[in-house]
């Protein structure tokens, strides 16, 4: 009986001590490999360049190129490749809004492990993975009436609600540029476009809004 290819796993997340324990893990399982890992988004591209891969686990929080970047250059550039989005952040605040921009799943860290290998392989057969958490709020999405209020902060993209976070944290435009790669105009311009967006005058309207909502870590 011919044997199971091997799933090739690509791990991506600037903290070594989290990849070594991912690959720790993940490579106890006869079906899946890790035969890669980056510490950067630019490292990630790179690689996937190179390489073949089956799965790339991408951290959302890396220098040089986070990894919304990453995911908007591989959706690109390699649209078939199954990517599952690792966050330390809490799911309501990410998981709908990175599925929306292709993601094949979103996992927290400090998921079990048996649910980021099932995660993986769930990906790897071009399905899309939820956790029971991202599930219930995508359902919500799905049945919230027509017409009825969501959320300010849900109708902002995945790049718009990382900057929101980060101003309303009480960071300015040039550190957040210097983070995220990005020039201060551009900050600038997605502030306005959160601005419009949620109806917000000032910096301490994002900062309220918020704390109000629980969206600071």
């Amino acid at each position: 009986m011919p044997t199971a290819p091997v799933i090739r796993v690509l791990i991506a997340d600037d903290h070594q001590i989290v990849r070594a324990g991912l690959i720790q893990f993940i490579d106890e399982e006869g079906d899946i490999k890790v035969v890669a890992e980056a510490a950067s988004g630019d490292e990630v591209i790179q690689l996937v360049r190179e390489h073949a891969f089956d799965v790339v686990v991408l951290d959302i929080s890396m220098p040089h190129k986070n990894g919304i970047d990453t995911l908007h250059v591989l959706r690109r550039t390699h649209p078939q490749l199954p990517v599952l989005m690792l966050s330390g952040f809490a799911e309501k605040h990410y998981a709908v809004n990175l599925l929306r921009a292709g993601a094949s799943g979103y996992i927290a860290k400090d998921a079990p492990p048996a649910e980021i290998i099932r995660a993986i392989r769930t990906v790897a057969r071009g399905k899309r993975f939820l956790s029971e958490t991202a599930a219930d709020l995508v359902a919500e999405e799905l049945t919230r009436p027509e017409g009825s209020q969501q959320a300010l902060h849900e109708a902002l993209s995945a790049r718009e609600l990382q900057i929101f976070r980060k101003l309303a944290a009480g960071q300015s435009a040039t550190l957040i540029g210097e983070e995220l790669h990005l020039s201060v105009k551009t900050v600038s311009t997605y502030r306005s476009r959160v601005m419009e967006k949620m109806n917000l005058k000032t910096n301490a309207d994002l900062t309220y809004y918020a704390i109000k909502n629980a969206l600071l870590e």
